[in-house]
C-alpha cells in the first residue's frame, strides 16, 4: 500500500517536480504543522504595532483635532486679541503725558523740563485732563479685546474632539461668536479711531502740543500715535481671521449635517437587511408547506 507514493515520489523527482510539494503544503491540512515554524516571527512584530497604533492616535488626537483649520485661526485669532490688549495700554502709557510717568516713577518732569510756577502746574493738568479723557478708550479697548479673546480660547480648547463627536450647539456658538466678533472689530475700530480723533481736536490737547513742543518734545501733538494705529490695524487683522473663522465653521457644519445623514442611511439600510434576513426563512416555511 505504501509503494504506490515512493514511486509517485520518485517519479517526480525524476521529472524536476521537487518545489511543488513545498508549494502545495499551504493546501494539505499537514501544514498547519508547519506553520509554528514561520509564522510566529512574521506574525508578532505586526501583533505589538498593532497595539501601538490606537495609542500614538489617541495621543495625537487632541493636537490633531485643535490644530485643525478651524483651530489655527481661532489660536491666532487668540494671538491678536492679546497684541490689541498690550497696544491699548502702550498707547494710553504713551500719551498720557510725561508727568504722569514721573508720577510712577519713570521720568522726573522737574529735572527733564525747564519748568517752573504756573507753568509746570499748567502741563500737569493738562495731562490729567487728557487721561481722563482717553480713560473710557481705553477701558472700553481693554474690556473688548479681553472678552473676546477669553471665549476664542474657550472655544479652542472644547475643539479638542473631532466635529462629528462635538455638540452641534457649540458649533453653532461657534459660528455665531465669529460673526458677531468679525463685525463687532470693524465697527470697535471705527470707533475707537474716531473717539481718538475727537480727543485730540480739544483745546486740551492743543495746549499740551504747545507747552511739550516749546521743550522739544514734539512727538507729543495731536496726531494719532503709533499705539493707536497699532490698535486698529490688529484689530483688522482680528476680524478678518474671525471672517476667516465663519467661513471654515459653516463647511465643519456642513460636514457634520453630511455625516450624519449618512450614517442614519447606512443604520436604516443595515435594520432593513436585517429585517429582511429575519423574515427570509419564514417565507421559506411557508413555501414549504
Amino acid at each position: 500500500m505504501k509503494q504506490p507514493p515512493h514511486s509517485n515520489r520518485g517519479h517526480r523527482e525524476r521529472n524536476g517536480e521537487q518545489r511543488r510539494p513545498r508549494e502545495n503544503r499551504q493546501s494539505t491540512p499537514d501544514s498547519s504543522y508547519t506553520a509554528p515554524h514561520y509564522s510566529p516571527p512574521e506574525s508578532e512584530p505586526p501583533s505589538r504595532y498593532s497595539r501601538d497604533a490606537p495609542r500614538v492616535e489617541h495621543r495625537d488626537s487632541k493636537c490633531t483635532n485643535i490644530c485643525s483649520r478651524r483651530g489655527i485661526v481661532l489660536i491666532c485669532s487668540v494671538l491678536t486679541n492679546t497684541l490689541v490688549l498690550i497696544c491699548v495700554v502702550a498707547a494710553q502709557m504713551v500719551t498720557s503725558g510725561l508727568s504722569s510717568m514721573g508720577g510712577m516713577g519713570g521720568i522726573s518732569i522737574d529735572s527733564s523740563f525747564n519748568l517752573q510756577g504756573t507753568e509746570l502746574q499748567e502741563v500737569r493738568r493738562l495731562d490729567m485732563e487728557y487721561s481722563q479723557m482717553r480713560a473710557p478708550g481705553i477701558y472700553g479697548g481693554i474690556a473688548f479685546s479681553l472678552t473676546f479673546g477669553v471665549v476664542s480660547l474657550v472655544f479652542v480648547v472644547a475643539g479638542n474632539k473631532p466635529a462629528y463627536h462635538m455638540n452641534q450647539k457649540l458649533l453653532v456658538g461657534a459660528l455665531a461668536f465669529q460673526a458677531v466678533g468679525a463685525v463687532g472689530y470693524v465697527v470697535a475700530v471705527g470707533l475707537y479711531l474716531h473717539f481718538v480723533i475727537q480727543v485730540n481736536s480739544t483745546e486740551t490737547c492743543k495746549r499740551r502740543e504747545i507747552i511739550y513742543s516749546r521743550n522739544g518734545y514734539t512727538w507729543m501733538n495731536c496726531n494719532v500715535s503709533g499705539g493707536d494705529a497699532a490698535v486698529a490695524l490688529f484689530g483688522l487683522i482680528t476680524a478678518i481671521l474671525y471672517t476667516a473663522g465663519t467661513v471654515l465653521t459653516v463647511q465643519t457644519i456642513r460636514g457634520v449635517k453630511r455625516y450624519q445623514r449618512e450614517k442614519k442611511r447606512r443604520h436604516a439600510e443595515k435594520q432593513e437587511a436585517q429585517g429582511n434576513h429575519r423574515r427570509a426563512p419564514l417565507r421559506a416555511d411557508t413555501t414549504s408547506v
